[in-house]
């Protein structure tokens, strides 16, 4: 059961000046994305300062999703965290309100073991309603990494349906893999190394300054134009290393607001994206 096929935004989340969620600007963002033509948009992910934000936002925020999104494009809605039980709440209120899938992050901090990761993801697939369930391996953030054969056995829950993977494990995941098991790219720069090794598509950073390129790219993979895949991808580097020059979403957050979005600074402890980075993001957005 595939939730989408090509780019999904991991999306910002705006804020005001008094650092309170700004749903006006967030209209404009999602608007902003769907007219660029992304397949899905992912909210309360790392890039939506989801660790920053408070049950009542994550809510606020979910319900802003649905209600706004109205079915234009898959609503996937990040409710992973270190806390077998309270994910399994927060992924039923998920459900509730209508979300499309639901993110699941590894646990951070605890650093289970790899049964412990089959036992977690597990229970709450189980507990969430049959709501599809996307794993999200990113060990650079939490510090455990999900092995491919811990995500094999994970393959045959029902409702859990992919992977965002963003530990380097692309290759072996494809070769073990159930054809129907989505892998989404969890890194910008190797969009086009995981479409070649059959993967469907990226959740993504970039595509949140550039979603009409970012969608451009998988949808030339799909259509067989491999080179001008190939070609988008080498384009998208530079701009792709300017995000990430600083934690990630310190720099697309700051690209989004040269863009003209008001969304704001980051909530501490992450802060304002620093002159240097200003300036590689301006050089690489063609803002003068």
């Amino acid at each position: 059961m595939s939730i989408f096929k090509g780019c999904a935004t991991a999306i910002i989340t705006p804020f005001d000046k008094n650092n309170k969620i700004n749903f006006t600007a967030f209209k404009k963002l999602v608007d902003f994305q769907i007219e660029n033509g992304v397949n899905a948009l992912v909210f309360l992910g790392t890039t939506g300062e989801a660790s920053t934000l408070t049950e009542k936002e994550k809510l606020q925020v979910a319900k802003f999703a649905i209600s706004y999104v109205k079915g234009r494009v898959p609503v996937i809605l990040g409710a992973g965290g270190n806390n077998t039980a309270e994910v399994i709440e927060r992924s039923k209120r998920f459900a509730k309100v209508g979300a499309d899938a639901l993110l699941q992050i590894t646990p951070y901090y605890n650093k289970c073991t790899q049964d412990g990761l089959v036992q977690h993801f597990t229970a709450i697939a189980k507990a969430a309603d049959g709501i599809p369930q996307i794993l999200y391996n990113v060990p650079s953030r939490t510090g455990v990494n999900m092995l491919p054969e811990t995500v094999q056995k994970l393959a045959e829950v029902p409702n859990i349906v992919g992977i965002k993977e963003a530990g380097g494990n692309v290759q072996e995941l494809a070769r073990i893999l159930p054809e129907d098991f989505d892998i989404f790219s969890g890194e910008d720069e190797q969009i086009f190394t995981t479409l070649a090794l059959g993967g469907s598509g990226v959740i993504s950073v970039v595509s949140n300054v550039a979603p009409a390129q970012t969608t451009a790219l998988c949808n030339a993979f799909f259509e067989g134009n491999i080179e001008l895949a190939r070609k988008i991808q080498f384009e998208l580097v530079p701009l792709i290393r300017a995000l990430f020059c600083e934690v990630n979403p310190i720099p697309v957050k700051a690209g989004m607001g040269l863009l003209g979005f008001d969304v704001g600074t980051p909530r501490l402890p992450l802060t304002p994206a620093t002159e240097g980075t200003i300036n590689k993001l301006k050089e690489n957005l063609n803002i003068d």
